[in-house]
């Protein structure tokens, strides 16, 4: 069997480290791999990945030392062309042309809603992997990429805090999360963040100008609020227009982390997961499994029909929001 593997949508941290376990464990298991770059749009531009050696088939050693990558070394993009009905029939001939009998996609929502087209069009079966900092994925408690994204903005918060109590200021950080608040409310809690604002909670501003201004009665100086990018008052710069129109007794300043949170080596975590998820894909495509996303919930891996992981919206634990709130009053 040959087995096409590549990345979609956004780069996540892990990413590698699950084309690795794929590579590997087909290979161990007697089967090919073909590594497709730059996602869904490389699969119809025929942009294969090659070895040094010019070998259109990936290899043991050319996946060695992967994981400690963050990025995707396959490339990504997203594929306007593909999201077309004549798109995928072109994605079945280029297939079918090269003899690729199944699928490993790595991605988010996006990357699983064209596995499902394409499933209309070509019977080879298709086992994606979660990769997507954003973890809305259902079937897996933590997706690729989550780990490593919150720690990077973990570590920014912990360097802007600094220049927060120096200047006695207030801080607003704005992290990734258009639809998600689970970047925001786990940054907020091990940041030791004061606020957190996320799309799946009303942010209501002059509740939390009371609190602010009960912490400045009480002898605070500096506050960090957290800021999901996708919250429904607005990004960080309108909700703190918002604050000082409401009386925020703190000086403040805004901060936009973006993209940052997607790059850097990932996390021991990140690693661990794209490598049980990546083994656990390819082992559902020899026992004939399809249609189907690798996961781990409970420290045990499962599979989860695609159209399951993003039929509903991903909701945050609520203990975890109130938690941040019982520490930070």
């Amino acid at each position: 069997m040959k087995i096409g593997v590549f990345c979609s949508g956004g780069d996540a941290p892990g990413m590698n480290a699950c084309i690795r376990a794929v590579v590997r464990r087909a290979i161990s298991e007697g089967h090919e791999v073909v590594g497709i770059n730059r996602g869904y749009q490389g699969l119809l531009d025929e942009d294969f990945y090659t070895t040094d050696a010019g070998s259109p088939l990936m290899t043991l050693r050319s996946v060695s030392g992967w994981s400690r990558f963050g990025g995707s070394l396959l490339r990504s993009s997203r594929s306007s062309e593909f999201r077309t009905d004549a798109g995928q029939q072109k994605a079945v001939k280029v297939l079918v042309k090269h003899g690729i009998d199944a699928l490993v996609p790595i991605g988010g929502d996006g990357t699983f809603h064209g596995a499902v087209a394409l499933a209309k069009h070509w019977d080879g079966p298709i086992v994606g992997c979660p990769g997507t900092i954003d973890n809305d994925l259902m079937g897996t408690d933590f997706t690729i990429g989550f780990s490593t994204a919150v720690q990077t903005a973990v570590e920014a918060v912990d360097k802007i805090r600094d220049t927060a109590e120096s200047h006695e200021r207030m801080f607003l950080v704005e992290v990734m999360g258009r639809h998600s608040g689970f970047i925001a409310v786990h940054t907020a809690l091990a940041a030791s963040a004061e606020c957190v604002c996320i799309p799946e909670t009303k942010t209501d501003i002059p509740a939390i100008v009371r609190d602010l201004q009960e912490l400045k009665t009480r002898g605070k100086t500096s506050v960090m609020m957290i800021v999901a990018e996708g919250d429904e008052e607005g990004d960080a710069v309108k909700l703190n227009e918002e604050l000082r129109a409401a009386g925020n007794p703190f000086s403040t300043r805004c901060v936009i982390l973006g993209h940052l949170q997607r790059g850097g080596s990932p996390s021991p975590e990140d690693r661990i997961l794209a490598s049980s998820v990546g083994d656990f894909a390819v082992q559902a495509i020899l026992e004939g499994q399809s249609g189907v996303m690798a996961g781990v919930i409970g420290g045990q891996t499962t599979l989860t029909r695609f159209e399951d992981t993003y039929a509903v919206h991903k909701p945050i634990p609520p203990e975890l929001s109130s938690l941040i709130e019982r520490l930070a009053n």
